[in-house]
């Protein structure tokens, strides 16, 4: 009668094991999913248009963590572009609601102001600047006007206009692969 108390005991301890395990990982599963959905998200840089800052195949952290009202000029966002059946784009924040912008032989303005622009792709030192021209105009409240860095091959608001920032999913912050540039996104 003493064994068949102990075995009892001992399944009891083996149940409770596996169902600590099993809240355990239920736990993690839901944590997990609330940190995606929440707060931060992965994401792949498809494509070459956030050349030199950005290269394709890059991992980086995107923060759902933001108030879009607070994006400012030269912060990379990740959104749904205007464009049928496109996934998910990844550029530069270049004016926001509100704000009056133009480009001049590459050149761009906001309010007025020429922008730095060090995050530019450099081709070689014959050939160091896009010559696009837009028009002036004023960015609609509610929306952000995008470039990439590689304007050459960039489809941006110079080709859709702006987007809305009910389209934009988060802000980047943060390279976890390549290993090698694993820590805060720089130029970002």
């Amino acid at each position: 009668m003493a064994t068949s108390k102990m075995d009892n005991q001992s399944k009891q301890r083996q149940s409770r094991a596996v169902l600590d395990w099993v809240l355990s990982i239920g736990l993690a599963v839901v944590f997990a999913l609330v940190i995606r959905t929440y707060m931060v998200e992965p994401f792949v840089v498809d494509g070459i248009s956030m050349q030199n800052t950005l290269q394709n195949g890059e991992r980086l952290l995107v923060s759902k963590m933001f108030n879009a009202r607070d994006l400012k000029y030269g912060q990379i966002v990740v959104f749904s572009p205007p464009i049928v059946g496109a996934g998910d784009y990844i550029k530069r924040v270049i004016a926001t609601g509100g704000q009056r912008v133009w480009i001049t032989n590459g050149q761009v303005y906001v309010d007025g102001r020429k922008m730095p622009q060090p995050f530019l792709h450099w081709r070689g030192a014959s050939d160091t600047q896009d010559h696009d021209t837009v028009a002036p105009f004023v960015v609609p409240p509610g929306d952000v006007y995008v470039l990439g860095d590689h304007r050459a091959v960039s489809e941006d608001s110079r080709i859709f206009g702006p987007v809305q920032l009910s389209r934009v999913h988060g802000t980047a912050f943060w390279v976890i692969w390549p290993l090698n540039l694993f820590g805060p996104l720089q130029g970002g």
